[in-house]
């Protein structure tokens, strides 16, 4: 989502005339935009702007806009610490950088404006204002914002309640990228499974962005308790949409998932996961998984683990809980960091044992690949499923789909030969 935002940060520049420069000492306008989901990226954002500050060019545009000029009292708090920041705008006003540049070029003057606006939600303007730059995959905002209010999550609070955008907004932007030539097209909302705009839910609208023409449809993320059965039979009888979903569980344990608010319980969740499998028995799936949430004891951690032993990931986000001001979970009862850090290495040991017998498993299998990079010959792409395949052509490139047959499997990567 964030590399989404990047790109329509940098059309709006562009279409002010600005060019790409990879040096920040050479640049005439930089800009910073930040993620506050966790407090380490928080931190690398001062420490990045420590080290503009002694590069950049005197007259160089400085600005600073995000997640983390969003919260309370954090843009005052920047503009007080890094008084060369120039422009500091917040998440609902991301369309107005352009118009703010210009008044700081007009008038010298310091722009702040991290006002809350919720009204107008089709803010990442037109496609053909957006500088893309991830290849043959296309984002596409579904929607913006988020209603769970998990206790450990921040999310909400910097980005609002949920907005859906039209459906005929997003089947228009689907509609002129396949036309551009994009290959994969990925739905992006904080939960996309919530999406309704009238009488469209999300599954409605999966079945509108269906058509004849040959692509890869995906979507992230998707809230369980959202997640139906209706939606794995959609996936299994699509032409287009990829059999993968990125379903996170956080834990494994019903006594954290309660404590997080992530309203299911550990069953409900491995009767999601049944329910694709009956329709998709190849089904990818990936997760995120979170260990040391506030009060989490062995046996909430070794749940986690038997949660991954059966559903068996074919890829796993692991990450150690990240204290964050202004969440429920930050008034909770702490654990040391050590706990923390013994229980994410077991949790990446275990993990990697399973993804390397999935990939073991895959090898003699025929799946179908979409070739997203080649180098010196070797095309690198990803299967329905989600797995990376690497393999040797002259003839097949970039865009091209290819039936490849799975010769051989490293850790998680997989080695085949075209069909």
């Amino acid at each position: 989502m964030n590399v989404h935002e990047s790109e329509k940060i940098a059309g709006i520049l562009q279409s002010r005339g600005y060019t790409e420069c990879c040096e920040a000492e050479y640049a005439d306008m930089i800009v910073l935009n930040t993620c506050c989901v966790r407090e380490t990226a928080e931190t690398k954002i001062y420490g990045h702007l420590g080290r503009i500050k002694s590069k950049k060019k005197r007259d160089a545009i400085l600005a600073v806009c995000g997640c983390m000029t969003q919260q309370p009292g954090a843009a005052e708090k920047l503009a007080k610490r890094c008084p060369f920041v120039d422009i500091i705008i917040g998440t609902f006003n991301l369309s107005l950088l352009g118009d703010y540049v210009d008044e700081f070029i007009h008038t010298g003057v310091k722009v702040i404006d991290v006002r809350r606006s919720e009204n107008d939600v089709n803010t990442d303007g037109t496609v053909r204002n957006i500088a893309r730059s991830s290849g043959i995959n296309a984002w596409v905002n579904i929607m913006y914002g988020c209603d769970n209010f998990c206790t450990y999550c921040i999310v909400p609070y910097v980005r609002g309640r949920e907005r859906c955008r039209s459906v005929d907004d997003i089947t228009t932007d689907v509609d002129s990228l396949l036309k551009s030539g994009y290959k994969q097209i990925t739905l992006l909302g904080q939960n996309v499974n919530s999406y309704k705009y009238k009488d469209v839910n999300f599954v409605g609208l999966l079945k509108k962005l269906e058509t004849d023409k040959k692509y890869r449809l995906k979507f992230m993320t998707s809230h369980p308790k959202d997640v139906s059965p209706e939606l794995a039979e959609v996936m299994a009888d699509s032409k287009v949409l990829s059999k993968y979903i990125h379903l996170p569980v956080q834990s494994g344990s019903d006594r954290i998932l309660q404590a997080m608010n992530r309203n299911y319980t550990r069953n409900e969740y491995f009767g999601k996961i049944d329910s694709f499998r009956r329709v998709m028995p190849d089904i990818g799936l990936s997760s995120d998984v979170m260990v040391g949430f506030p009060t989490e004891t062995e046996d909430d951690f070794r749940q986690t683990l038997d949660l991954i032993e059966r559903v068996k990931y074919n890829n796993l986000f692991m990450f150690i809980y990240s204290r964050r001001s202004g969440t429920p979970a930050d008034k909770m009862p702490q654990l040391e960091y050590s706990v923390k850090q013994r229980r994410i290495d077991t949790l990446i040991k275990n993990q990697f044992e399973i993804s390397k017998e999935i990939s073991k498993n895959t090898v003699g299998r025929v799946c179908e690949v979409l070739v997203s990079d080649k180098k010196d010959g070797k095309c690198y792409g990803k299967t329905e499923s989600d797995a990376a395949v690497t393999f040797t052509s002259d003839s097949i490139g970039v865009g091209d789909f290819a039936n490849i047959k799975i010769t051989s499997a490293k850790n998680a990567n997989l080695s085949g030969e075209v069909v």
